[in-house]
């Protein structure tokens, strides 16, 4: 972020490595939208939307649904179902997804990320997440 608005200026800021340019003032809105762009293509995506079989998730609108029906979540059986989509087919520690899921900082039970899984497999299906024994969950592979 810079006030530098000169063609010259976002160029040499490009050049120099950046990922973006944003030109105070700005709206939060497209800071935010700029952010979830960066952070697709860290993780190496292009779309927008994650897809697992039946089930779509809109991390812009925060929106899921299941064969085109919208799925109501909570905001932490959200954050767990956007962590394992973002590593589609990669198990995720249980440790991975309480980060996840709370940040750094908070008191979590053991039992915690099970019962989140537990709620997205009754509302999106059994078998879309798959538990790694002794070590977390993964999102399966849908084709």
């Amino acid at each position: 972020m810079t006030a530098r608005d000169r063609l010259s200026d976002r160029i040499g800021g490009l050049d120099a490595g950046a990922d973006d340019y944003l030109v105070k003032p700005f709206q939060v809105d497209e800071l935010r939208a700029r952010l979830r762009a960066v952070l697709r293509r860290s993780l190496g995506r292009v779309a927008p939307v994650l897809r697992s079989g039946d089930v779509e998730l809109d991390p812009a609108s925060r929106a899921v649904s299941s064969r085109g029906q919208p799925v109501a979540l909570s905001a932490h059986e959200y954050r767990t179902l956007l962590a394992l989509m973002e590593r589609a087919g990669k198990a995720l520690s249980r440790t991975a997804l309480e980060e996840a899921v709370y940040g750094s900082d908070g008191v979590i039970e053991s039992n915690t990320v099970a019962v989140y899984v537990h709620q997205l497999r009754r509302k999106l299906g059994e078998d879309l997440i798959e538990t790694v024994h002794g070590y977390g969950y993964r999102l399966r592979e849908t084709r």
